[in-house]
């Protein structure tokens, strides 16, 4: 079966559930959340299904995504969730967790590569090549490209099946209980990133 893309616009509809977590990616229109707003959010619950919400930056309400967000009991698997979780919190004002980053849990058990990109992620775990040639794209256009939507939801599709992968390894190495205080404190570092910090190591001497 191929994959099934649906876009939404301001939010998700109401009665989604993802019992197996929720992967999530955002496009915006650049790398600082204070400037580059929120365009869209993408999710999948890993069953080769991906839902688009699209947002035209006059409007964030967006209740039933702001609740799947904050749901306690349910895992958001990102990669790089270090900037996902920061715009999340700029423009829909909600802390993202629990939550698991697949490029942390590469960092902390790769340790025999520094290519720690989703697209090397996924070739190397899975056997999977991705195309970014839409990485750079205008994503606040008012009508979005089906090349857009296929690369938007290629971002989400397949961090279910990573996760499972690094779970194993993070598991194999005795590094769980580590990532999993690394996890916990990505919406701090998120925090402090939007308050001015993102450069700042606060740990250096």
């Amino acid at each position: 079966m191929g994959t099934k893309i649906y876009l939404h616009h301001g939010d998700l509809p109401a009665g989604m559930r993802f019992p197996d977590g929720v992967a999530i990616d955002t496009e915006t229109l650049g790398l600082k959340p204070h400037r580059d707003r929120l365009c869209l959010v993408q999710l999948s619950a890993g069953d080769g299904t991906a839902h688009l919400v699209q947002f035209d930056g006059r409007s964030y309400e967006a209740p039933h995504l702001k609740r799947l967000l904050a749901d306690p009991d349910t895992i958001k698997i990102f990669h790089y969730a270090r900037f996902d979780v920061a715009v999340l919190s700029r423009y829909l004002g909600v802390v993202t967790k629990p939550l698991f980053c697949t490029k942390i849990a590469s960092k902390l058990v790769r340790t025999y590569t520094d290519r720690h990109g989703l697209k090397d992620l996924v070739a190397e775990l899975l056997g999977v090549e991705l195309s970014k040639h839409q990485q750079s794209s205008d994503w606040a256009a008012a009508s979005l490209s089906d090349a857009q939507k296929s690369y938007a939801a290629s971002d989400v599709l397949h961090l279910h099946a990573l996760r499972s992968r690094l779970d194993a390894m993070l598991k194999r190495e005795g590094r769980t209980a580590l990532a999993a205080a690394c996890f916990d404190f990505l919406p701090n570092r998120a925090a402090m990133d939007l308050a001015g910090f993102e450069d700042m190591d606060i740990f250096s001497h």
